[in-house]
Parts: structure tokens; C-alpha cells; sequence
């Protein structure tokens, strides 16, 4: 059950989620302008191992329904 205030490990996994976001944004912005094909950004392992373990921890992982959602109520769009 979901309740109105995430959880140390829910709050934990989507920061760790907007990190990995935020990076690879980062990395598509560096390679945008660059000249020939479009190459995929480069993610740091370590940041893709974060984001794992922490929804691992919160229980989320393989969950994307749940975690989405759980985003949404954090980071809610227009």
C-alpha cells in the first residue's frame, strides 16, 4: 500500500533515478552538436548500479508501474 509520505528507500530511489535521468540528458546534450552519426550517451556504471540498488531497497525494482507512479506524486507535471 502506498501512503501520502515515501519512505527513506522510495525518496532514495527516485533521486537516484532523476541522477541517472539528469546524466544521461547530460550526455546527449554533449553529443547533439557533435559532428556525424548520433551516438548514444555514455553512463557511468556507477550511476546505473546506484539507481538498481536503490530500487532494489525500496522495493521497486521490476516494478515500473509502482516506481512511475511513485514519481509522479513526487515530481508532478503540469
Amino acid at each position: 500500500m502506498t501512503t501520502a509520505v515515501p519512505t527513506d528507500h522510495e525518496r532514495t530511489a527516485v533521486q537516484a533515478y532523476l541522477r541517472l535521468l539528469h546524466t544521461v540528458r547530460a550526455g546527449l546534450d554533449t553529443t547533439a552538436g557533435a559532428a556525424g552519426p548520433p551516438r548514444p550517451p555514455v553512463v557511468p556504471p556507477t550511476v546505473l548500479d546506484e539507481a538498481e540498488r536503490a530500487l532494489a531497497a525500496a522495493g521497486l525494482a521490476g516494478n515500473e508501474e509502482a516506481f512511475f507512479r511513485l514519481l509522479r506524486g513526487w515530481c508532478p507535471g503540469p
